[in-house]
């Protein structure tokens, strides 16, 4: 028998996890010759066939299910010696992070600043979608690191606690209030969300339905950037993150207004699956926590300033 492969190993054990070829080269980022390529080589090496090809995907054979319990310590040991020996600036990997629109347009840019600092040769990739798609995504392993609204339910998922953002309702800054009070303005304009089957948009239409009635149109969005567009262009008003709203309130193109109550504020969480242990993935989850409290803190005392300034 020659020599095993840890390359070999990890396309294997990708092959096991994604239960085919495809999903294990996006996973592993080479294309479908290569995985097939090392999966083949491992299986001359050893002597023996792995897998069972069928129409429904790759199926372990009984040496292939022998294979896979040695095969896992291999990769938890390999991890292990990364994290203890390698020192940080020599790690070369790739990192496939998810998150959602609200923290894209805060504190992510920092956290992979703050990661290119910690792991100079790491490769970042981001995708910024909804939280019901991030969580998906994470599940089938398309994604190592999903930042969205969370913890994700789910046995084999780490959730690490992340700072919520607050909500405050936003109208155009030139839409007078009626004169029965502002809750008024919710018969008046039709109330912009988020994404349809999201959980801030059940609560939100929840709400809507006990405190003004079942009457008040909703349009969801997908698009945080849309939401706040719309309310600046006088077509609707809408609850969204108070932080984000500043600068526009600022510059006297939204306003904030108070009907007397607003929906939870967003909870986040870094999440990521705990089998496989990635050491590489836990730092960064761990190192969200740290970017988005500082950035919390860091808005907050610049808030606290501003409203110093005000007469």
């Amino acid at each position: 028998m020659r020599a095993l492969n840890l390359d070999q190993i990890r396309a294997f054990l990708a092959v096991c996890r994604s239960g085919g070829v495809q999903k294990a080269a996006q996973h592993l980022n080479l294309t479908q010759p290569a995985v097939t390529t090392r999966i083949r080589k491992l299986e001359d090496s050893l002597g023996v066939s792995l897998f069972e090809r069928q129409i429904s995907g790759m199926k372990l054979t009984k040496r292939g299910e022998l294979l896979l319990q040695y095969a896992e310590q291999f990769e938890r040991l390999a991890d292990r010696v990364e994290e203890v020996v390698v020192a940080p600036e020599g790690i070369d990997r790739r990192l496939r992070v998810g998150a959602s629109e609200t923290v894209a347009q805060c504190w992510l840019p920092d956290l992979v600043s703050a990661l290119h600092r910690k792991f100079p040769r790491l490769e970042v990739d981001i995708n910024v979608d909804i939280s019901v798609n991030l969580r998906a995504a994470l599940l089938a392993r398309e994604i190592d690191l999903a930042i969205l609204l969370g913890p994700i339910s789910e046995y084999s998922v780490d959730n690490v606690t992340l700072p919520g953002f607050e909500l405050a309702w936003f109208v155009a800054a030139d839409a007078a209030d009626p004169a029965e009070g502002a809750h008024r303005l919710f018969e008046d304009k039709p109330v912009i969300s988020y994404a349809r089957n999201t959980r801030p948009w059940r609560e939100l239409k929840s709400l809507l339905f006990d405190r003004v009635g079942p009457d008040v149109s909703v349009f969801p969005s997908s698009s945080l950037s849309a939401c706040f567009r719309l309310v600046e262009a006088g077509l609707g008003v809408a609850a969204l993150p108070r932080v984000l709203g500043h600068k526009l309130v600022r510059e006297g193109s939204i306003r904030e207004f108070d009907p007397g109550w607003k929906p939870s504020e967003l909870r986040f969480s870094a999440s990521y699956l705990g089998d496989p242990h990635d050491h590489m993935v836990e730092a960064a989850a761990e190192l969200s926590q740290t970017i988005s409290e500082a950035w919390h803190l860091e808005n907050d005392r610049r808030g606290s300033a501003g409203d110093g300034k005000r007469p």
